[in-house]
Parts: C-alpha cells; structure tokens; sequence
C-alpha cells in the first residue's frame, strides 16, 4: 500500500514510519523540513527499506505540499500535533489545530484517500460528543482541540479510524519527559489536587503498533480507546518513575490546583513553554481511563506494562542524553 504519514519528524511518526516499511508498505513521510524527517530516522532506518520511502515538506496549514504528496495515498495517518507559543498574529494552537485539520481532510477528500489514521487523545466519560452551542465545555482546551479535529477528519472520509490515547510512555514523549524532568530536578514532588485522577499510560512501543494494524484493520467503530494495562493515578506515575530511576523522592500534597501558577513553576523547572505546559496540566482535571471500544481488544495488540515502558523509555532516554539523577 501507498501510505503517507504525517509529522514524520515527530515522536510518533519517528517510529511508525520504519514499523510501515518493515510491512512492505510505501511511505510518504512529510513535515515541514525534510531535513528534521531525515534527522528523526537516522537511526531508526533500515537500508533496505530506503528505496520504498519518499520524504517531502508540506506545510499543513497553508495545504502547500498537500496534493501531491497525498496523490495515490490509500491510507493517510495524521499525526500533527503543536501546542507550541504561535508566531506573531498565528493565532491560538486550538485555531492552529482546526485550520491545519480542516486543510489537510479537504486536501484528503479532493484525493479521495479512502482511509485517515488519527492518533488523538482520551477524553473525560461522557466527553465523546461536541458540546452543543451555548454550553460550557467540561473538557480542556487541549482535549476539545483533539477531539475537533477528530470530528473534522472522520467526516471528511468516512472508514477512517481514530485512536484516542493516554500518556504516552517513550523517550520522546513531551508528556513524559516533563514527568522524568520533574523527577530529576525537584528534590520534593510537590503534586496538586489532580494527583489523584487517574489514567491508563500506554507504551510506544504499543501505540505504534495500533496505528500500523489500523492501515488494514476493520474494526466495527470509528474511535478507539487506547490505554495501557496498569490504571495509576497521576501521582503513583510520578512515584513510580522516581522509583524506576533509583531516587528517592518525598512529597508533598495539595487540596488544591492553581493551574496557571503551577504550569509555570512546572515550565520554569523542566525548560519547557509555559504555552506547552498549562493545556496538558489542564487536562489533569479528570479521570482519563478506557471505557468501551478498547483499542489492545479490537486490533489485538498485546500491551507492556507501565513498569516496562518506563523502563525501556528511559534506557533509550540514556543512549543519547544522561539524565542527572540515575
């Protein structure tokens, strides 16, 4: 099959790329710079795999690119993601998210791809539908951008698949490594009231396997739930990665949140964006688990447990950067 893949030179595309040409599939993996796609491979590419792959620079919301590079497509995974500071008058990262889904499913449509791949996030029990007009939204900023532009995508083309996912657990994973980042640098963890939601962090290596069965799966419903086996609250996750680095970490423990100061004392100590920071600590108001349409069940993929995964995340963490407090 020709599959294209978007926001190759990301954590996920990374890896997903290599996963498709090892099924002897034909990628286009795009990006905005072609130089970022082929750094993010190097080494992860196999030799023999070179000549079925094609990498292109597309810019997602402008659609310059798009056409061509999705000509002959029959499945397009979309794997954009950025909740990165905009430039000067580029407007939030929720009408950044829109603009580059509405482009990217209109340029889909026109090349009639017959399936989209989406990688989104999980959502509050109760929190699958649009919120009608005129009523507040109970999910965060973050999350309602997902899951727009989950909408926008599956309407364009129809047998199309969304996975919406936890935390997911790789050496990469922006998500994760503030969590590591946090572990490393404060001597005393201390966790606001959303330490006690909990979730269902999933390994990679995991997610990345349900995304390429997804090329040629049939499963019987459009969204599946992705979440890894072990259900944890946020403050076990950050206790058991302290744990997994061999440090000892105390903590102290809040009744309260106050998410936007906290966001960026968290930014400030992990060198992160606060523009980052405070969508995904906004979407630690809630329980994240698995309710219905298991993704692992449906596209039967066998799951590594959270002890496993942080562990292989941080060894390929160590390959190439160390971390101070092992």
């Amino acid at each position: 099959m020709r599959i294209l893949v978007t926001g190759a030179s990301g954590f996920v595309g990374a890896q997903l790329v290599p996963r498709l040409l090892a099924d002897g599939h034909s990628v286009v993996a795009v990006a905005r710079d072609e130089q970022r796609v082929w750094a993010a491979l190097a080494d992860r590419l196999q030799d023999r795999h070179r000549g079925a792959l094609e990498v292109r620079s597309v810019d997602a919301i402008g659609g310059r690119g798009l056409d061509e590079a999705l000509a002959g497509a029959e499945v397009a995974y979309y794997l954009i993601h950025s909740m990165e500071r905009p430039p000067a008058a580029g407007g939030s990262f929720v009408e950044r998210e829109r603009l580059a889904a509405t482009t990217f499913a209109q340029a889909a449509s026109r090349a009639r791809v017959p399936r989209l791949v989406y990688l989104g996030g999980l959502l509050p029990s109760g929190a699958g539908a649009a919120v009608p007009s005129g009523q507040a939204d109970p999910v965060s900023r973050h999350l309602a951008s997902r899951r727009e532009v989950e909408e926008i995508l599956m309407n364009a083309v129809s047998d199309s698949i969304a996975l919406r996912s936890s935390i997911v657990i790789g050496a990469r994973s922006r998500s994760f490594r503030l969590l590591v980042r946090l572990v490393e640098r404060l001597p005393v963890l201390t966790l606001p009231a959303w330490q006690h939601f909990s979730t269902q962090p999933i390994d990679a290596r995991d997610i990345v396997e349900m995304l390429a069965v997804c090329a040629q799966a049939t499963p019987a419903v459009t969204s599946l739930q992705a979440g890894g086996p072990d259900t944890l609250t946020y403050g076990e996750m950050l206790s058991r990665i302290a744990e997994l680095m061999l440090v000892n970490r105390p903590s102290i423990r809040f009744k309260v949140n106050l998410t936007p100061v906290a966001a960026r004392v968290v930014a400030a100590v992990v060198g992160e964006d606060p523009e980052l920071v405070l969508p995904l600590m906004e979407g630690l108001q809630s329980d994240l688990l698995v309710a219905a349409d298991d993704a692992a069940e449906h596209l039967k993929v066998s799951l590594h447990s959270f002890d496993a995964a942080v562990e292989h995340a941080l060894a390929e963490w160590e390959r190439y950067e160390p971390l101070a407090a092992r």
